[in-house]
């Protein structure tokens, strides 16, 4: 073996990581594990994809080492390998909105006009919870609730919110979040709770983005 196949050996096994990031349904389920560990079954539900189609793409992703799993009994849990494939992600999606304007294009028609919502920083909210002026909801399905969340957060998911807004104090300024900065939940519940007269903005990006800044997290367990 000479030189430069030893070279391209050496770029073949960076082409991995690169590999497994390129299939969309991929990126999905390590934005799904970035909330916590899930079971295959789980993480289809949520994907919307078929049990045996997601156990192939977590396969991919493990072999990349970008996850890892475990057994109970009959069922498979994955987790993220580490902290930092959350962060290595979340810089992905960074870099690609900045080099590719069809990201912002494909991002509004998802999300809206995000913007509008007047999204409140990490250090601004943090400041608000301490002075006790906010009433942060987390709009996440409970299981993504109870794996970890901002101190003080509220739990209303999404899909539950309309039918409990009589549940939320109408005097009081709300901050929904939700999966990350490309997650239609938080847009979606700020837009509901205006719409009904409440004082609501969104967090400028979601639980990741909380837990990067070095912000504290709490489980359902330790609340």
């Amino acid at each position: 073996m000479d030189d430069h196949t030893r070279k391209m050996n050496l770029y073949g096994q960076f082409a991995r990581v690169g590999k497994a990031l390129s299939n969309p349904a991929r990126l999905e389920l390590l934005d799904l594990l970035a909330q916590g560990e899930r079971s295959v079954e789980e993480l289809a539900e949520a994907a919307r994809m078929k049990v045996s189609n997601t156990s192939a793409q977590l396969r991919a992703l493990a072999q990349a080492g970008l996850v890892d799993s475990r057994r109970d009994g009959v069922r498979i849990f994955y987790r993220l390998a580490d902290e930092r494939v959350e962060e290595f992600v979340g810089r992905v999606q960074e870099f690609a909105a900045a080099r590719l304007a069809e990201v912002e294009r494909a991002a509004r028609d998802y999300l809206g006009d995000v913007d509008a919502l007047h999204p409140v920083a990490h250090d601004e909210l943090a400041r608000r919870l301490r002075d006790g002026r906010v009433l942060v909801l987390d709009v996440r399905p409970e299981a993504e609730y109870a794996a970890g969340h901002i101190p003080g957060a509220v739990n209303v998911p999404h899909d539950l919110l309309a039918a409990r807004l009589s549940d939320l104090p109408a005097d009081t300024e709300i901050v929904a979040y939700c999966r990350g900065r490309y997650c239609v939940f938080a847009p979606d519940a700020v837009r509901l709770l205006r719409d009904h007269g409440f004082t609501a903005h969104m967090l400028d990006g979601g639980l990741p983005d909380w837990r990067r800044s070095g912000l504290p997290i709490t489980t359902e367990a330790e609340a």
